[in-house]
């Protein structure tokens, strides 16, 4: 589902951006993780327990790391992005730094108002991502955010109301197996969108949520009526067929090809220092990036990794076209 502010023709200009930056090995996607701060406490991530005093390293401005990799995607995260007060200005000088780029946010939505979203938006955001693993109060639990499952489904339908693109971004996780169909649903009736990804304990060893052996038959259902879903309904599932298809084979340990990021993705993250996954120790400073090997990891079948692995079929283009 394209964003409202682009139309089909930028199709063209951005096929060209990205067939530059393969060619120079050069990343096609930088997450700026501009602080690890969190104010939920989620049990799959350690980010809640950032010392405050971390505030003091970030960076002012990401406008520089983005001139110099110029990438077709941007994405700003965390942590919680929402923390950095400064976040529109950021924002704002990066839209300004790179011409022909994707800019999302991926936040818990807990601080996100419709006022604010406004103004990121016209800052140059082309795409909300807000974490919504459920339609009830589970999400609250979850999160650690009385309120926050309500105060997301309230806030989707006025910001898509008002022409902003939203996304929910969703992990398929042990007890919500059940719940996917219904969000995927939801986001069709309000005019967003769902971005899915599968839980994995690689961010901090919590194993409560992975999904067991004997729930594989059901997911392959759910992956068959999720590519049925998208058949019928273009543009609700931003994910790729290919990464739908793969995720009973990822679940079976049956991935062959290690994932590619830090070839296709880098992360920055608030002191400027590039990590190829989020969940590896950092490499170098931004201003030393030469270029990665991949890192040739199973841990997590996340869809940052399963899309940059996913063919450039017609069904993809069909996919953004959408």
């Amino acid at each position: 589902m394209l964003s409202p502010k682009f139309k089909p023709w930028h199709l063209i200009p951005f096929a060209l951006k990205y067939a530059r930056l393969r060619l120079q090995r050069r990343p096609v996607l930088v997450n700026f993780e501009v602080t690890m701060r969190c104010n939920a406490s989620c049990g799959g991530c350690d980010y809640w327990q950032t010392p405050a005093s971390e505030k003091a390293s970030e960076l002012k401005s990401f406008a520089d790391a983005a001139r110099a990799f110029d990438p077709m995607m941007i994405t700003f995260t965390g942590g919680e992005p929402t923390l950095r007060r400064d976040l529109e200005d950021i924002v704002a000088e990066v839209a300004k730094a790179v011409p022909y780029c994707y800019m999302s946010l991926l936040t818990h939505g807990g601080m996100l108002t419709l006022e604010r979203a406004q103004a990121l938006w016209d800052a140059g955001l082309a795409q909300f991502s807000i974490s919504l693993d459920y339609l009830d109060e589970r999400h609250d639990t979850v999160r650690g955010i009385p309120g926050l499952a309500a105060k997301i489904l309230a806030l989707a339908p006025q910001l898509s109301a008002r022409g902003m693109a939203v996304r929910f971004n969703t992990v398929i996780r042990d007890d919500n197996l059940d719940d996917i169909l219904p969000i995927v649903r939801h986001a069709h009736a309000v005019g967003a969108g769902v971005n899915l990804s599968v839980y994995t304990d690689m961010k901090n060893g919590s194993k409560d949520h992975l999904i067991r052996a004997d729930q594989h038959a059901r997911v392959q259902g759910l992956v068959d009526d999720l590519l049925a879903f998208k058949r019928a309904h273009r543009g609700v599932i931003t994910n790729s067929d290919w990464y739908l298809q793969q995720l009973p084979r990822y679940l079976r340990n049956e991935m062959p090809e290690p994932c590619r990021s830090g070839e296709t993705t880098i992360h920055i993250d608030p002191r400027g220092l590039v990590r190829r996954c989020p969940d590896f120790p950092a490499d170098a400073h931004w201003t030393e990036y030469n270029g990665y090997t991949p890192i040739a990891c199973n841990a997590c079948y996340y869809a940052c990794r399963g899309e940059a692995q996913a063919p450039l079929t017609l069904s993809r283009f069909q996919d953004l076209l959408a």
